[in-house]
């Protein structure tokens, strides 16, 4: 068991468990660093980030901002700057959540583009999927939701010479928990590496608000079953994910779990297949 939660957390660049808040800090610090130096050298000027209201986007949004008033502080150019966009399928049922994550992240520019009439627009478009069973055409919008999410962002990216900063961490990613190139797709991730725990608690030390950092997750796509939590759509919890990230004991069901899925997610962590 403990050389395939090796292997699998050096592939996905686990960062250990903190030992001390020291440990946090100089993490936190290598982050933001990360995210300035990448800005810096792309010759660009804007971060883009989408913002939900759950604490993985969050977070980013506040390293994001962090960033940004870094490199404004060191170069004196204060044409860096963050966005950070709403972006609402109709009326978000959380919505409470994402304005406090936004008073939190104290963004340089909030925008807000619903999505739900370039959405719905698509899918009228595309018959089939009125043709598909109930459950099955839900899944399919709400994958065209995650993609539509992304055109935004990368289009408000472009019109203000920015990179859009995806939020996948190490314990999305080992589940392959996201939607390909939709909310997978980013010119940087700064939460690689990271499981929800550290995301969490991270989060909470920059002084999130305790409801968004400890939230229960939910990618809220699908219409049928609005906020299902990930932890549903797993098959296992958070701490069992973090753990077998850890290479921590678990149970035998939840390591089988978390392998299979990983396998079979592989082509979601991989370019696109060539000749």
């Amino acid at each position: 068991m403990h050389n395939r939660q090796a292997e699998i957390a050096q592939a996905l660049q686990v960062v250990p468990p903190f030992a001390n808040q020291t440990a946090m800090d100089a993490e936190i610090e290598r982050r933001i660093r990360f995210i300035a130096e990448t800005l810096k050298n792309s010759g660009l000027k804007t971060l883009v980030l989408g913002i939900s209201g759950g604490v993985d986007s969050t977070l980013a949004g506040r390293l994001a901002q962090l960033a940004v008033e870094r490199l404004r502080a060191e170069t004196k150019d204060h044409h860096y700057r963050f966005i950070a966009v709403r972006l609402p399928y109709q009326t978000q049922k959380d919505e409470a959540d994402a304005q406090a994550a936004l008073r939190f992240i104290a963004a340089d520019e909030e925008t807000t583009v619903n999505i739900a009439a370039a959405v719905q627009g698509l899918c009228a478009e595309i018959p089939r999927i009125a043709e598909l069973a109930p459950a099955k055409a839900d899944f399919v919008r709400g994958n065209v939701k995650a993609r539509v999410r992304m055109v935004a962002q990368f289009t408000i990216a472009n019109a203000t010479a920015g990179l859009v900063i995806g939020t996948d961490h190490a314990a999305e990613a080992v589940m392959g928990f996201f939607t390909k190139f939709g909310d997978g797709a980013c010119d940087l991730a700064p939460l690689t590496g990271l499981v929800k725990g550290q995301v969490r608690a991270i989060a909470y030390h920059l002084g999130a608000p305790e409801a968004v950092a400890y939230k229960i997750p939910t990618a809220d796509l699908e219409e049928l079953n609005p906020l299902k939590p990930d932890e549903d759509a797993y098959g296992v919890t958070y701490e069992e994910i973090d753990a077998f990230l850890h290479q921590q004991p678990i149970s035998d069901a939840a390591y089988e779990r978390i392998t299979r899925t990983y396998d079979s997610s592989t082509h979601k962590r991989a370019l696109p297949i060539a000749p």
